[in-house]
């Protein structure tokens, strides 16, 4: 299993172990109460991966989105709401939709150019953030995990480099942090708060300014992330260079669509271009890896066919290139009927392909296979 520096694969816990408690939340180490991050931890993860957005004020949290909840809208976009006047959610992370201090919050944006109606964190401060509580993202998939509603605050990301220090302080473990800037073209350029001023921030100097602030710098602890291309180059020419910082960079690559800042600047290009070899080598450039899309590797309805991920791999390691993998998941709703209801056959058919490393809701199970997989190595 030709890996590009001849280790296993690490495992990066998505959002945490989120396929088994509410995504991107902690307990303080030791506590009785495992947020996602914490049982991914425990269950022996390698990184644990924060999605990042920012609020008002200019702190970096962890959200999947930085709509805190969203909801459902008729065909002209206007909101819809029960018969008690409550408004009908359509996917929520917090419980801000039923916090009455926050109702005249809700708002209408065009991100990433789609009209979302909900609430945002960028008009929120961080000690409005901190009332808030986590909930589960897919309770209709993922019902157990409800039983862990409004137990856990919305984290920083400050707070969550504590955690895993504390963790190596105690445990002698030095847990990893894959943390992924949400829509920095948004953030910095395109953005508004709900006064109507410029959000004006931008994700990636946030990050390096968090990491040095905190002396959370080791390349071998971090990876940082993104779907977008232009935040990544800027990081690696100027905003890293900076700060005396070298973290190792991974361009994500979505099976379909295109980077947004490619969008927004009129660029042709979409993902599909950034796997070519030509793409690969620019790739390279500026970045240490590619985060792709499993689906580019094994088409989801063709799961026995393997041999254009093989190319793609192979492709990638010509240029230098580590290959993680997003996102295994053990749900009946997202896993392929190829694998007849058995997740450890998903992550072997794809660790047969070399992998560098795995996303996964479910590290625990893909801890399991890959130690089985690799256990003379």
């Amino acid at each position: 299993m030709n890996t590009l520096k001849g280790r296993k694969p690490i495992i990066i816990a998505h959002r945490g172990a989120s396929g088994e408690r509410p995504e991107h939340t902690l307990e303080h180490w030791g506590g009785e109460k495992l947020g996602a991050y914490n049982l991914a931890i425990e269950q022996g993860a390698d990184f644990i991966e924060p999605d990042l957005v920012a609020t008002r004020d200019g702190v970096l949290i962890a959200r999947h989105e930085n709509a805190l909840a969203v909801v459902t809208t008729d065909a002209d976009g206007n909101p819809l709401f029960d018969k008690n006047g409550d408004p009908i959610i359509d996917e929520a992370t917090t419980n801000v939709a039923n916090l009455e201090q926050f109702r005249n919050r809700l708002t209408t944006k065009i991100i990433d150019g789609k009209s979302i109606t909900g609430w945002f964190s960028e008009d929120f401060t961080r000690e409005e953030i901190k009332q808030l509580r986590a909930i589960e993202r897919i309770p209709e998939i993922r019902p157990d995990n409800t039983q862990f509603d409004l137990l856990f605050q919305i984290p920083t990301l400050a707070e969550i480099i504590d955690l895993v220090k504390q963790v190596e302080v105690e445990t002698g473990r030095k847990i990893g942090i894959y943390p992924e800037t949400k829509h920095p073209t948004y953030f910095a350029k395109q953005g508004k708060c709900l006064d109507g001023t410029a959000i004006d921030i931008e994700l990636s100097q946030l990050l390096i300014d968090t990491l040095v602030a905190k002396n959370f710098t080791d390349p071998n602890r971090i990876f940082i992330q993104s779907f977008e291309v232009a935040n990544l180059k800027d990081l690696n020419e100027k905003i890293m260079p900076a700060a005396a910082v070298n973290i190792p960079l991974i361009q994500l690559i979505d099976s379909s669509g295109a980077p947004f800042d490619f969008v927004a600047n009129g660029n042709p290009r979409a993902y599909k271009d950034l796997i070519t070899p030509d793409g690969l080598a620019e790739i390279a450039t500026y970045a240490k890896g590619i985060g792709l899309s499993k689906h580019l590797l094994v088409p989801a309805a063709e799961s026995d066919r393997n041999e254009e991920g093989k190319i793609l791999i192979n492709n990638a390691r010509k240029a230098g290139l580590l290959v993680h993998v997003f996102t295994f998941r053990s749900d009946e709703f997202y896993l392929s009927p190829h694998y007849k209801g058995n997740p450890e056959r998903e992550y072997e058919q794809f660790m047969k392909l070399g992998l560098d490393g795995f996303f996964s809701d479910f590290p625990e199970t893909g801890k399991k296979v890959r130690d089985q997989m690799y256990a003379e190595n």
